[in-house]
C-alpha cells in the first residue's frame, strides 16, 4: 500500500522541473530519507546536478553533494523511470502568454509522459501556480484516459508552491503546504507524503481551492502593492514624503499593514498571478476590476521611474539621449541573482529607447542578456559612479556601500528608499 510506502519512506518519489520549486523540494524529500529521481528536459541543468553544482542559491551545492553522493537523488532526461516511481509532484513553468491567458503548455507535456506510464497506486501532484480548475479539468481527464480511475487506481492532488527566494527564514521546509486533493483518499495520501518532509500541511477540501489559495496569497500583494503605489503617485504629485507616512502609519498595532511603494513588480509569481484569477473569472462572467486596476498601476510604475531619471537629467541640464546612466541592482528583489520579469529590465530598455547609454551594477547578476541587452555588471567604484549621469537605484542589494554612493555627488534616483535618512539635494525619491 502507498500509505504504508510513505510512512515508512520506502517509496520512490519523482520530481518533474528542477528549478526553483522543483529542485529544493526534491533535496528536502532525499534529506528526509526518500529515494527521489528527478527529471527535467535540461541537458545541462541534470549534468550539473549529478556532479554535485546547484544553480539554486536556496540549495547550497555541499547539501547537493549530500544526496547525490549517498544515492538519495538521482536527475534525468529520462522519463521512461516515471514507470518506477510512487509519487510525482510537477513543478513546471507556468507562463502567461502576451494575450495575458495561462499557457499550460509545460503543465501538459508532463502530464502526457506522466500517462505514457502511470500505474495503480501512483500519486501525482501539481504544485505548479495555475488557476481554479486545472488539476481537475486538464490534468484528470488525461489520467483517466489510461483506463485507470482517479481515487481508486491512482491519486491526483494540488499543492501550490510557496517559494520565497532568498528568504533565510522561511523556506520549502517549513512554509505551511496547503493540500488539495480530487478525492478525499487523494487528499489523504499526499498529506502523508508530505508529513513525512515538511512543515505543518493543512489539507483542504478540493484541488479548486488550494488552486485558489496560492493566487488569493499573491493577488491580496499585488492589490496592496497597487494600492501603495498610487499613494506614491499621489503623494509625489502633493509633494508629501510617502515613506513617512507608511513608516508612521506602520506603528498602528491593528488593522494596518505596511506594504511600500516600488519600481514594478518582479519574480514568477507576483507579476503573473492575479492575472491567472481574472483570466478565470472572466470565463464565468465576473470582471475582477481590483486585479485588473492593481496590474495596470504596477506595470506603469517602471515609466514613472523613467520620468524621475528624465527629471533629474533636466535638472543637471543634460539630455536623457547620451546620458550615462547606470542601474543599481538588476535582479526582481534584494540579495538575490533572479532576474525574471524585474523592473530593472524594463527601466533600462525605456532609458535605452530615449538614448540613455545603459550600465548596470549587481553583485549577484554577473551578466544580464535580455532583448536588445548584453551586459555584463560594473564594479561599484568611485570612478564608475563618478562617471555617469545619473544612478538609478532599482534593487536595494543590502552589500551595497551606499554612503560611498551618495558620497560621489552624482544626481540619483532612488526607487526603494535605499538611502533612508538622506537629504541631500542630488537624491530623488520615488
Amino acid at each position: 500500500m502507498l500509505k504504508e510506502k510513505l510512512q515508512s519512506r520506502q517509496a520512490h518519489l519523482g520530481v518533474i522541473g528542477l528549478g526553483y520549486v522543483g529542485l529544493p523540494l526534491a533535496v528536502e524529500f532525499a534529506q528526509a530519507g526518500f529515494r527521489v529521481t528527478g527529471l527535467d528536459t535540461n541537458r545541462g541543468k541534470v549534468d550539473r546536478l549529478m556532479s554535485g553544482d546547484s544553480y539554486i542559491r536556496d540549495v547550497p551545492s555541499e547539501t547537493l553533494q549530500e544526496v547525490v553522493e549517498a544515492g538519495a537523488f538521482t536527475a534525468t532526461t529520462d522519463f521512461s523511470v516515471l514507470s518506477d516511481v510512487d509519487t510525482v509532484d510537477i513543478c513546471v513553468p507556468t507562463p502567461l502568454r502576451k494575450t495575458k491567458d495561462p499557457d499550460m503548455s509545460f503543465v501538459s507535456s508532463a502530464v502526457e509522459e506522466i500517462a505514457k506510464h502511470l500505474h495503480r497506486e501512483m500519486l501525482v501532484i501539481l504544485d505548479s501556480t495555475t488557476y481554479p480548475g486545472t488539476t481537475d479539468e486538464v490534468i484528470l481527464p488525461k489520467l483517466e484516459q489510461t483506463g485507470l480511475k482517479v481515487g481508486e487506481d491512482f491519486f491526483l492532488a494540488f499543492s501550490p508552491e510557496r517559494v520565497d527566494p532568498g528568504n533565510p527564514d522561511w523556506h520549502t521546509k517549513n512554509i505551511p503546504k496547503v493540500v488539495g486533493g480530487v478525492t478525499p483518499a487523494c487528499t489523504e495520501l499526499a498529506v502523508v507524503l508530505y508529513e513525512q518532509t515538511l512543515g505543518p500541511v493543512v489539507p483542504v477540501s478540493s484541488t479548486k481551492v488550494a488552486e485558489t489559495v496560492k493566487l488569493l496569497e499573491n493577488t491580496f500583494r499585488s492589490v496592496n502593492i497597487g494600492l501603495v503605489n498610487e499613494i506614491a503617485l499621489m503623494c509625489d504629485r502633493m509633494g508629501i514624503d510617502v515613506w513617512e507616512v507608511i513608516d508612521a502609519a506602520a506603528t498602528k498595532p491593528f488593522g494596518f499593514m505596511p506594504f511600500y511603494p516600488g519600481p514594478g513588480l518582479g519574480g514568477h509569481c507576483i507579476p503573473i498571478d492575479p492575472f491567472y484569477l481574472s483570466w478565470k473569472a472572466r470565463e464565468s462572467g465576473f470582471e475582477a476590476r481590483f486585479i485588473e486596476l492593481a496590474g495596470q498601476i504596477n506595470s506603469s510604475m517602471p515609466r514613472y521611474v523613467v520620468s524621475k531619471v528624465v527629471d533629474c537629467l533636466n535638472e543637471s541640464g543634460k539630455p536623457v539621449r547620451g546620458s550615462r546612466v547606470l542601474i543599481l541592482g538588476i535582479a526582481y528583489k534584494e540579495d538575490i541573482d533572479d532576474v525574471r520579469e524585474t523592473p530593472a529590465l524594463d527601466i533600462a530598455k525605456l532609458l535605452a529607447d530615449k538614448g540613455a547609454v545603459i550600465s548596470y551594477s549587481d553583485p549577484h547578476v554577473p551578466r544580464v542578456r535580455d532583448v536588445g541587452f548584453d551586459l555584463a555588471s560594473e564594479d561599484l567604484t568611485a570612478e564608475l559612479l563618478a562617471g555617469v549621469d545619473c544612478i538609478v537605484i532599482v534593487t536595494a542589494h543590502t552589500s551595497v556601500d551606499y554612503e560611498a554612493v551618495v558620497a560621489a555627488g552624482t544626481p540619483i534616483v532612488d526607487a526603494r528608499n535605499a538611502l533612508k535618512g538622506h537629504t541631500e539635494a542630488h537624491i530623488t525619491k520615488l
